[in-house]
């Protein structure tokens, strides 16, 4: 499609950020924030199923060291996706890749469920993470640019926190669909795979009504289609609310520009922004490395130092996962409120701090597997609004025509560093079956999350209730 391109004057960002919650609002969230729940469900579906694969009879003909492998397939496909598809959703949009996405995301997993040999699960779980990695870049870009700045930080997190909503539903699906008496050995594990694309589908059909981003429409020269769908959004409001929206003054003056050289953008972030780039790595290594390399293989930490059976670790995993859920959802409105830089500083070093303890109950063995299970979820509930706001935090301190791929750069950089090393370090430690080796993983971890703390003290962006276009200035501005 050819666009002209000029000089504009919008106030297109102002109008967006003053609008009241509505049931525009809530679309957005239910039809893109719903990607983490699909990523929570893969993700513990295969921590939960792991055990069950590598059994005599489950047909994938798995050992225990192939867990690790998996996951490192996963994140390395995940990590190769966000750069592929980031890139390109700066340059055609964020609804035509949010669509691509989750399409890959449902076939890949559909293919999971027909796993034969430990080398087809590894391809399968590449392409499913490829997909769902470019979500990440389209769909964190879509929701801060339509979501008001008063409510970007509560939304975002709540958004990325709801990965443990699927999390804690894979887990409960598993423990049906694990129990010998309902499902043979060799079938359970792959209708929880089946599930997951069938919800995939089911997301792909609510997806297709919500808007491309309108701040992506005007620079792209499409001023019109922006004012359209901005307009259209106001009415909605307006008869939702019974009340005349006032007209901001605010405005922004832009070069429109059809697409934006990649050396631009990536001059743009380690140049125009080098401590803000330190600060993006950081925060995403640091999650990264704590979150795959624990969760990929909690079920085989239970199953192997604890001795819990492979149909009960899902119960488990649940728990883990309904901590992991309440952290965002209960602290995500501080970071509006007190503000990024203390909430984002604390929810690293507080997670650092605990598995201190965390380590200590789980060398002695003190209390069992429900004493590490407390000390677990507690650090855990910080760590979940941490790794929620290092999505938060990329996705808001660089210019709008980079803002996917920025968010696919640091996700890729930071999760290949940390999501690939983490569980691969876990799997073969976890396999040692040696309590001393194991804690190493996890005092590796802290020390990484506290990194990440120390990164936000440092470095750390105001960014709280300020518009996108004041945190960072577009490139095309004039």
């Amino acid at each position: 499609m050819t666009t002209a391109t000029g000089v504009i004057t919008t106030s297109i960002p102002a109008r967006l950020d003053r609008l009241p919650w509505s049931r525009f609002h809530w679309r957005i969230l239910i039809g893109l924030g719903t990607v983490w729940i699909l990523d929570g469900l893969e993700v513990t579906i295969v921590g939960s199923v792991a055990d069950r694969m590598t059994e005599n009879g489950s047909g994938a003909g798995m050992g225990s060291g192939d867990v690790g492998v998996a996951a490192a397939f996963y994140v390395a496909g995940a990590c190769l996706g966000a750069l592929l598809f980031g890139q390109l959703t700066d340059r055609y949009g964020r609804k035509k890749l949010f669509l691509v996405t989750l399409g890959v995301y449902v076939v890949a997993t559909v293919a999971t469920a027909f796993t034969f040999a430990p080398w087809f699960f590894f391809l399968a779980r590449f392409v499913t993470g490829a997909g769902i990695g470019g979500e990440y870049s389209a769909i964190n870009s879509a929701i801060d640019e339509l979501i008001p700045a008063r409510l970007r930080g509560r939304v975002d997190l709540v958004v990325n926190g709801t990965y443990w909503g699927g999390s804690a539903a894979g887990a409960a699906l598993a423990l049906a669909l694990l129990d010998t008496s309902i499902f043979p050995i060799g079938l359970g594990w792959r209708l929880a795979f089946g599930l997951g694309a069938l919800l995939g589908v089911l997301i792909l059909v609510v997806r297709r009504h919500v808007p491309e981003s309108p701040r992506w429409l005007f620079i792209h020269g499409r001023e019109d289609t922006a004012e359209e769908i901005v307009g259209g959004i106001e009415k909605e409001v307006e008869r939702e609310s019974g009340e005349k929206l006032e007209m901001p003054t605010e405005t922004l003056k832009i070069r429109q520009r059809n697409s934006i050289p990649f050396r631009t953008i990536a001059r743009t972030a380690f140049k125009t922004y080098p401590r803000r780039a330190a600060l993006g790595l950081a925060l995403f290594v640091g999650q990264a490395f704590l979150y795959n390399g624990i969760t990929f293989n909690l079920g085989t930490i239970f199953s192997t130092y604890y001795g819990t059976t492979s149909s009960f670790v899902p119960v488990f995993i649940v728990i883990y996962a309904i901590g992991n859920l309440l952290g965002p959802l209960l602290l995500g409105r501080l970071f509006d409120t007190v503000g990024r830089r203390p909430m984002i500083t604390v929810s690293y070093l507080g997670s650092a701090v605990l598995s201190v303890p965390l380590i200590f109950v789980f060398l002695s063995g003190a209390g069992g597997p429900w004493g590490f299970l407390v000390l677990l979820v507690a650090t855990f509930f910080l760590a979940s609004a941490g790794a929620s706001s290092a999505y938060l935090t990329v996705s808001e301190i660089f210019p709008m025509e980079t803002r996917a791929l920025a968010i696919a750069f640091f996700y890729a950089i930071g999760t290949g560093v940390g999501g690939i090393v983490g569980p691969l370090m876990f799997g073969s430690l976890v396999e040692a079956n040696d309590r001393g080796l194991a804690a190493v993983g996890f005092a590796v971890a802290a020390v990484v999350m506290a990194v990440g703390g120390v990164a936000e003290l440092l470095f750390g962006v105001k960014a709280e209730n300020a518009s996108l276009e004041a945190i960072a200035k577009p490139l095309t501005a004039q």
